[in-house]
Parts: C-alpha cells; structure tokens; sequence
C-alpha cells in the first residue's frame, strides 16, 4: 500500500469517530493560547505581540465555532440513536459489530440477502425486503460503516467485505445456502462473496451490477472520479454539525425507510467508509484491487446467475455528456451495453433478463414487485440443498 494511500486511511479513520470533531477544535485553540500568552519585553517584540494577539483570538474564534459544530453533530447523533435504533441484530465478526435484519420464513428455499449500490446501507432495500419477507426468508445487511453498523478497519474493500458479510450472516444465525442479491456495486460485492464461499450459496442474481472492466478501459466518468474526495468533505460537513436534517426528524414521513437511513447514515461514519472504498471504482483502485475484487470468467462454475439489467442505457445520459462525436459516442454506448454482459461468462448457468421497458439503472426502487418475482423464480429453481437446473 502506498504511503499517500496509508495517510488517507488514517485520516478517513479519524474522521469516521463522530467525536473527532472536539479533537480537532483544539487543535486551533491550542494555537490561539500559544499566540496570545506568549511574553514580549521589546517594544518590537511588543508590536508583533499585538499581531499574535489577534491572530490568537481568530484562531479561538474559529476553534470555537467548530467545538459548537461538533458539540450539534453529537446531540444529534444522541438524539437519533434513541430514536432509531438498531431494528435488526448487531453481531460481532471481529472485534466491530454488523446490523442483519433478518425477517419471513425460508420453508424449504435458501435465505435471500439483499444489497443495494453505492455503500448504502442494507436499509436502502427495504422496500425489496417489505415484499419479500412475505414470501421468503429475507435478509438486509448493513456493510460496515453503513446504516447502523460500526465502522470497520480501514481500508475498505470490496473483498473483505465479502468475508464480513458471510460472517455476519452465519454469526447471526441465518442459514446457508443463500441466494445473494446486489444491486449496482452491491451486485459486485455479491458476486465477490459467491466466488470465496460457494458451498454458502445457492444462487446469484445481479441488479444491473457494477462491472470493473467498465472502470478499468471505460471512458472516464467524473462522478465516480470525484466521489471518494465529495464523500470526504460530507464527512467533514457532518463532524461539524452542517446536515441539512437535523431538526426534521419529527416531520411529516419521517419513518420512511430512505428518510430513516439518510439520518442514520449522517453519521461520519458512513461517508468515511464510502470514501476509502469508492477508491476502487477508479483506474488506479482497479489496478491495485482488481485481482482481489473482479469475478473472471467461469470462476463461479455452475452457480445459477440471473443477470437483470435494463436493455438500453435508459437514465445515463450523463455518461454522454462529454462526448460530442457522433462515432466516439456509438463507441461508448455499445461498450457499456455490453460490458455488464460479462458477469453472465462468470457462471455456465447465467440467464439474462430485461427490466420493464423504460426502466433504468434505478428499477429495484421503480419496480420492486419485477424485482420480486425475479428473485423468487429462482428460489423454486433451489432446493434447502444443492440447487437445481433452470
């Protein structure tokens, strides 16, 4: 690991300890003190004093506009823990703890486990999981750092987070084989987890997954370039008291689940994990996790996969932005069409399914009854056991 990358981590595991803020108020006010209590005999010595005195009040100012930013942050972080709490287990893999909501009855089918894109919590699905557990055995399962799991040691991967989750899972209780749902880069995190444990998992299906060879030779996406450094500065926004949330617990719809997790995960936690694992979803963060993180072909043998993904690029307009060539833009839109098709040579027992027409990449929110369906069409393809054909 390089050094940079080292003294990012250090920094992101500072940051994600939600009384860091304190810590480092009196870092300026240490500095203020020293200004203005140094001792001055001559009259130039006394002219620079006046100059230290009042840089010395500036520091003192901004210090303690910061311990009050801090001293906000961590009421309501108080506040929100009463009000919230865990509504699932926390279960310890280690040394830290991971929330799993586990909820429905199995019957004879595996257990489905739910993760959603981005570092979201596992909470993001819920809407996935109200339906479900009326079906099935369903699971959500907060990465740490996310929702209301502690943060975890840094750095984040995509590949110890496979291991945390199956540790979770088994620690809490819940019973394999599973079927592992992901969406976005949850659905790389899934397919990561299906590859280092398969005798746990009955079955894979992947939301419109994130696929690594589009970050390694795809055109450079800005949004992804930026979000390790925006997920940062919202750490630091949070720490010191600047959420846009605080005092709107009580409103109208606040006991929605979205609403739910976005105060939760105001925590600084959350943005600080985001960040150091975000690292991988670039060139660099490729290269240096891309043996650990990708699933090559055939590497999951004869696992069934089901592949669900929008046939167009419906809702990423965006990723044309840039491109004003009419061929270079033909190029990049066949590339990410086909690019996420590779998950499917992963598996010998890969099906592809389409979403609804005019669905794009956020169809498990738009469409969470398909969603359904999908995945129980391939639990009653699963035994308790080893599962069956298509």
């Amino acid at each position: 690991m390089r050094p940079g990358t080292r003294a990012a981590d250090a920094i992101l595991r500072l940051l994600s300890r939600d009384w860091a803020g304190l810590a480092i108020a009196l870092l300026p006010a240490a500095a203020g003190a020293r200004c203005a209590t140094k001792r001055c005999v001559t009259k130039r010595c006394v002219a620079k004093g006046t100059g230290r005195r009042i840089l010395g009040g500036v520091l003192w100012a901004g210090a303690l506009a910061l311990g009050l930013g801090s001293l906000r942050h961590l009421v309501y972080v108080a506040r929100i823990r009463v009000r919230y709490p865990p509504p699932g287990r926390m279960v310890d893999v280690g040394g830290y703890r991971m929330h799993v909501l586990a909820e429905g009855d199995a019957g004879p089918r595996p257990t489905v486990v739910w993760m959603p894109g981005g570092h979201a919590g596992g909470y993001a699905m819920y809407g996935l999981h109200a339906l479900a557990r009326e079906q099935m055995r369903s699971v959500l399962v907060d990465r740490p750092g996310s929702g209301w799991s502690d943060p975890g040691p840094f750095p984040r991967t995509t590949a110890a987070e496979a291991v945390e989750l199956l540790t979770a899972l088994e620690r809490a209780g819940e019973e394999g084989p599973y079927v592992l749902v992901g969406h976005s880069f949850g659905g790389l995190l899934m397919a990561n987890a299906a590859r280092r444990r398969p005798d746990l998992v009955a079955g894979l299906v992947l939301l419109d997954p994130t696929p690594p060879d589009a970050v390694a030779f795809g055109p450079a996406l800005p949004g992804l370039r930026r979000a390790p450094r925006d997920q940062t500065v919202l750490a630091l926004r949070h720490l010191f008291g600047l959420h846009p949330l605080v005092g709107k617990e009580e409103t109208h719809g606040s006991d929605d689940p979205a609403r739910v997790l976005a105060m939760i995960e105001l925590r600084t936690k959350a943005n600080c994990a985001a960040a150091s694992i975000l690292r991988e979803l670039s060139p660099d963060g490729i290269t240096r996790d891309g043996w650990q993180t990708a699933v090559h072909d055939g590497e999951l043998g004869s696992l069934p996969l089901l592949l669900v993904a929008p046939r167009d690029l419906t809702g990423g307009g965006e990723i044309f932005d840039g491109v004003d060539d009419p061929e270079e833009s033909a190029r990049v839109r066949h590339f990410f069409l086909t690019v996420r098709e590779r998950f499917l040579a992963a598996s010998d027992r890969g099906r592809r399914i389409y979403t609804p027409e005019g669905t794009g990449h956020d169809f498990p929110d738009r469409v969470p009854e398909f969603v359904v369906r999908v995945v129980g069409s391939l639990l009653d393809q699963c035994g308790p056991g080893e599962p069956k054909a298509f």
